[in-house]
C-alpha cells in the first residue's frame, strides 16, 4: 500500500519559494518601472521546466554564485502565478480576468510548462468561448506562430469554415501565417467556392513576393517559379477538379506555369471529359451547403436561440417591451405579456465576428432593425432603430422620420434614454465603399451613435462614439453623459417582426 501526501508536499515547496536565504537564481521580469525581481532555486527550476534548464546552462554567475535570467516580455503578475505553479503545482484563476488567463497560457507554453499550458487552453475553450470569439484577431494569428495549441486552432478553424470572410476578406489576410492558411485549406467543410479559394491563395502568394510585376502579362518564367515555390505547400490542397471548366480558363490558365505539367493536362482533360480518369490526385469536393440550423426567430424572449442560450446576451424581456413601445410611439410601455413584436437575431458579434464589413454583409437588405451594443468597461447599453433597409451598395445619407437612438437602463444606469430623429434628411448614413466598410459600421445622425474601428474590430480600439454637438444635432438629445469614444464588448442586430395574430 502506498500513502501519498501531495497537499503537504505542495505546501512545503510553496513555502520554499519565499525562502530568500538559500536561493541561487534571480529572475527579472517586465520592463522599466514595472520590472520586478524574483528569487528561485536552480534545482527546482531545472526539474520543473526544460526551458529553465537550458537557460540556466547559459546564465552567468556572479561572485555570490547567483545566476540571473532576464524575461522582459512576461509581466510580474503573470510570472508570480507561474512561479507558484512551478513550486506548488497550484494555479488559482477563480477571480482572474480572461485576458490574463490567456496571457498565462501563452507564457506557460513559452516556458515549456506543457501541463499548465494545455490545462489553460482547455479551460478557455470550455469556459471562455465567447471571449475567444470576441478576441478572434488577437488570438488566432498568435497561436499559429508555434506548433502547439492544436485544440485552439481547431476551435478557430471551426468558426472560419462557417464564416470564412473573417479571414479571407480581412484587410490583413495576406499577412496570415502559412501554417494558418494551410490548416484552413485542408478543411473539407470550408464553405467557399473552390475558384474563390484559388483566388485567395494566389492573392496571398503574390503578396509574399513584393518584387513581382503588377501586370501579369509582364511576368517572366522566374516570376512564376517564385510564386510556385511560395505556394508549394498550398497548391496541392486546391480541389482543381471541382472548378467549373469555363472558370478554369478564365482564372487558373493565366497561372498554369505554377502547376505541375501533368496536373494542368489532367485539369484540361477533366474539363472536356469529366467522366474520364486522370493521373493526378483528385481531392473530394468541399461541403459548402449550409446545414440545417434552428431558426434565429425568437417568438418570446424566454425561448432558446440558435446557440441554445438566451435570445440575447445584452438585453432582457423588459428591454424588448420598452423598445417595442418606442417603435409604436406609445407613451406607456407594453406589458411583458403583450409585446407585439418578435426580435429575430440577424447578427451577434461574439458569434459572427466584429469586423465592420460583417455588419454590412449580414444586414444588407434587412429593414426594420435594431442595433444594440454593450459599451466596454461600463454598464451602458446603447443602440439605434432603423426602419429602412440597410444597403451596402451606395454611400450617402438616408431620410426617415421614424428612426431613434437610445441608452437602456442596466446595472448602475438607472433610466433609459430615448432620442428620436430631429433632422429626418440626415437620419442615417450608409457606406457603399468597400474601403469604408472595413472600418465603419452603422452611423446614426451626426455621429450621435456610430460604430467604427480603425483596426477592423469593434472590440479592439476605442473608436465607437455617441457624440452630441449642441450646435448641429440630428437627434433630440445625447444618449451618453460623456463624449468619450469607446470599444464594445458585444453587439447584436435584430430584425423587428410583427407577431401574427391567430385566426379562430
Amino acid at each position: 500500500m502506498t500513502f501519498k501526501f501531495f497537499d503537504k508536499l505542495s505546501q512545503d515547496f510553496s513555502e520554499l519559494l519565499n525562502d530568500k536565504k538559500e536561493h541561487n537564481v534571480v529572475i527579472e521580469v517586465d520592463k522599466e518601472e514595472n520590472m520586478k525581481s524574483f528569487t528561485a532555486h536552480s534545482v527546482v527550476l531545472r526539474y520543473r521546466s526544460s526551458y529553465f534548464d537550458k537557460e540556466l546552462e547559459n546564465a552567468t554567475t556572479n561572485k555570490n554564485n547567483i545566476k540571473t535570467i532576464i524575461k522582459p516580455n512576461i509581466s510580474a503578475k503573470i510570472f508570480e502565478i507561474i512561479l507558484k505553479y512551478i513550486y506548488g503545482g497550484i494555479v488559482n484563476i477563480e477571480n482572474t480576468d480572461t485576458k490574463t488567463i490567456y496571457e498565462l497560457m501563452i507564457n506557460a507554453n513559452e516556458l515549456e510548462l506543457k501541463e499548465l499550458s494545455i490545462k489553460l487552453e482547455i479551460y478557455l475553450i470550455e469556459s471562455k468561448a465567447s471571449w475567444l470569439r470576441t478576441h478572434f484577431s488577437l488570438v488566432y494569428r498568435l497561436i499559429f506562430d508555434c506548433n502547439d495549441f492544436e485544440d485552439l486552432k481547431n476551435f478557430y478553424n471551426d468558426i472560419i469554415v462557417k464564416y470564412p470572410n473573417l479571414i479571407f476578406e480581412s484587410e490583413d489576410f495576406t499577412s496570415l501565417q502559412e501554417t494558418a492558411l494551410i490548416s484552413i485549406l485542408k478543411r473539407d467543410d470550408l464553405k467557399v467556392e473552390e475558384i474563390k479559394i484559388w483566388d485567395y491563395v494566389i492573392k496571398w502568394g503574390i503578396a509574399q513576393n513584393h518584387t513581382l510585376p503588377t501586370n501579369l502579362e509582364k511576368w517572366a518564367n522566374e516570376n512564376f517559379e517564385a510564386l510556385k515555390i511560395t505556394l508549394q505547400q498550398c497548391l496541392p490542397l486546391i480541389r482543381y477538379f471541382h472548378i467549373p471548366g469555363e472558370v478554369v480558363w478564365e482564372k487558373v490558365k493565366p497561372y498554369k506555369k505554377i502547376l505541375e505539367e501533368q496536373l494542368w493536362d489532367d485539369i484540361i482533360q477533366h474539363s472536356k471529359s469529366p467522366n474520364e480518369p486522370v493521373a493526378s490526385l483528385v481531392l473530394p469536393a468541399r461541403i459548402i451547403s449550409n446545414p440545417e440550423l434552428p431558426s434565429r426567430t425568437i417568438t418570446t424572449p424566454e425561448l432558446p436561440s440558435r446557440i441554445n442560450g438566451p435570445f440575447s446576451t445584452i438585453i432582457n424581456k423588459e428591454h424588448v417591451a420598452e423598445l417595442s413601445s418606442w417603435i409604436d410611439r406609445l407613451s406607456t410601455i407594453y406589458s411583458l405579456s403583450n409585446i407585439p413584436y418578435e426580435f429575430q437575431l440577424i447578427l451577434r458579434g461574439s458569434l459572427d465576428g466584429f469586423h465592420p464589413k460583417t455588419f454590412w454583409n449580414m444586414c444588407n437588405g434587412h429593414a426594420g432593425t435594431i442595433v444594440i451594443a454593450k459599451v466596454a468597461g461600463t454598464d451602458e447599453i446603447v443602440g439605434g432603430f432603423n426602419p429602412l433597409a440597410w444597403d451596402n451598395s451606395k454611400s450617402g445619407a438616408r431620410e426617415t422620420n421614424d428612426s431613434f437612438i437610445f441608452s437602456l437602463k442596466n446595472g448602475n444606469i438607472q433610466n433609459s434614454i430615448l432620442s428620436r430623429v430631429k433632422n429626418q434628411n440626415e437620419a442615417l448614413y450608409f457606406y457603399g465603399s468597400h474601403d469604408y466598410q472595413n472600418t465603419n459600421g452603422p452611423l446614426f445622425g451626426n455621429f450621435e451613435f456610430m460604430m467604427q474601428s480603425k483596426v477592423s474590430d469593434f472590440t479592439q480600439d476605442e473608436e465607437c462614439w455617441c457624440y452630441f454637438d449642441p450646435n448641429q444635432y440630428y437627434y433630440e438629445k445625447p444618449i451618453r453623459t460623456t463624449k468619450d469614444e469607446f470599444s464594445i464588448v458585444d453587439y447584436e442586430v435584430f430584425k423587428i417582426i410583427k407577431k401574427q395574430i391567430p385566426n379562430f
